[in-house]
C-alpha cells in the first residue's frame, strides 16, 4: 500500500508597510501563487498605506493589520508572525513592501525549510561579488563589520549580511521565541538571530541579488552603528552566559572566564612596572617581564580556543523536526497550546 504524501506546509508571508504606498501593490503582484496567507501591516504609515492596499487590492489571501503606533520594522512583523500563527501557518515568510525583494525567490527561502534541512533562512546580497557593484560603499563597509558583531553575540559564524529582512521561519521554532522580548526596530533581524542561537536553531544563507531602486534605505550605518554595537554586546555577554554556564559547563566555559582575565591581569601589570620603571629609570628585570608576559599570552591562547569551540558549536541540527514530533505524541498540545488558547479566546 503506498503511504499518503504529506501534505505540503502552509506559507504566509508578513510584509511591513511604512512609507512604501508607491512599492506595495508590485510587490503584492509579485507575490507567488504558492503562498496561502499575506499579511500587510500599516505600522501607523503617514502614507495609510494599509487604507491604500485595502481599496486597490482584490487578492483575498491579503489581510491588512494595523498597528496603532509606529512600532518599527520589528514591531510590525512581529504583530504578522502573531497573526499567521494564529491563523496555523506551518512557514512564515517575511517581505519588506519597498521592492528591494523579489517575491519570486520565496521558494528558495522555503524549500529548505519544507525539506527539514534549515529552520530559519535568510537572505545574504554579498554572495555573488558581481551583484555588489550597486551597493554603496559605506554599506558595504558597514555591513561587514555590523556582520562580525553579530557573528560573535548570535554564534552563527556561518552566515553573512545578518540585517538583511528577506527571512523565512518555521513555525513550530518561532513558538520557541520570546517575541515580547525582541527588538523592534532596525536592531530586530540581529536580535532574532540571538533569539535563535538560544534554541539552537539552524540558519542557512539564501543568496539574493543586491536591489537599490530610488527608495531610500532607512539604515543609515552611521547612526545605528553605536546603538548596534551596544545590542550585540549585550547579547554576546548573554549568549556566553545561556550556553556556557546556565545550560552547559565545559572546558570553554572555563577559557571563557581565565582567558580574559589573565590577559587583562598581565596587561595591567606590566603597564604598571613600565610606568613604574620609567619613573625610576631602571630596567625591568627578565623576571619581571616574563611575569607580564606569560598571562597574556596564556590567555590569549584560553581565548583563541574558546573562540574556536564556539565557531565549531554552530547549530547543524535542524530543531522543528524534533518540535513536531514531540507535539505529534502528545495530540498536538504541547507547545500550541498558548496560540490555540488564544485562538480560541
Amino acid at each position: 500500500m503506498t503511504p499518503l504524501a504529506a501534505p505540503s506546509p502552509q506559507v504566509a508571508v508578513v510584509i511591513p508597510c511604512y512609507r512604501v504606498k508607491t512599492q506595495i501593490l508590485g510587490v503584492l503582484a509579485a507575490m507567488p501563487s504558492g503562498v496561502r496567507a499575506i499579511y500587510c501591516i500599516d505600522d501607523a504609515c503617514p502614507e495609510q498605506s494599509g487604507t491604500f492596499v485595502e481599496a486597490n487590492v482584490a487578492d483575498r489571501r491579503v489581510t491588512v493589520l494595523y498597528n496603532r503606533d509606529n512600532c518599527g520594522v520589528g514591531g510590525a512583523t512581529i504583530a504578522g508572525y502573531r497573526r499567521a500563527l494564529a491563523d496555523g501557518a506551518d512557514i512564515v515568510v517575511k517581505i519588506d513592501g519597498d521592492g528591494q525583494m523579489d517575491p519570486q525567490l520565496l521558494e528558495k527561502f522555503v524549500d529548505p525549510i519544507r525539506r527539514g534541512a534549515s529552520d530559519y533562512t535568510k537572505g545574504n546580497r554579498f554572495f555573488r561579488l558581481e551583484g555588489l557593484q550597486d551597493m554603496p560603499l559605506s554599506r558595504l563597509l558597514g555591513n561587514a563589520l555590523l556582520t562580525f558583531m553579530s557573528k560573535l553575540s548570535s554564534g552563527y559564524w556561518n552566515i553573512f549580511d545578518p540585517t538583511n529582512g528577506y527571512t523565512a521561519i518555521h513555525a513550530a521554532v518561532l513558538r520557541q521565541l520570546p517575541l515580547d522580548k525582541i527588538s523592534h526596530r532596525y536592531f530586530f533581524e540581529s536580535d532574532m538571530l540571538f533569539r535563535l542561537s538560544t534554541v539552537r536553531a539552524v540558519v542557512t544563507d539564501i543568496p539574493m541579488a543586491a536591489v537599490y531602486g530610488n527608495q531610500a534605505s532607512g539604515l543609515l550605518i552611521h547612526r545605528v552603528m553605536l546603538p548596534f554595537l551596544g545590542g550585540h554586546t549585550r547579547n554576546f555577554f548573554k549568549r556566553i552566559f545561556y550556553n556556557y554556564f546556565l545550560r552547559d559547563f565545559q572546558i570553554a566555559s572555563i577559557e571563557w572566564v581565565l582567558g580574559p582575565f589573565l590577559a587583562l591581569g598581565g596587561l595591567v601589570f606590566g603597564v604598571d612596572n613600565w610606568i613604574a620603571s620609567g619613573a625610576s629609570d631602571t630596567p625591568a628585570t627578565a623576571g619581571t617581564v616574563m611575569i607580564a608576559a606569560l598571562p597574556i599570552i596564556v590567555g590569549v591562547q584560553m581565548l583563541l580556543g574558546a573562540l574556536n569551540y564556539d565557531i565549531q558549536n554552530t547549530p547543524q541540527r535542524p530543531l522543528h523536526p524534533a518540535l513536531i514530533e514531540a507535539t505529534e505524541d502528545v495530540g498536538g498540545a504541547a507547545e500550541t497550546a498558548p496560540y490555540e488558547l488564544k485562538r480560541g479566546a
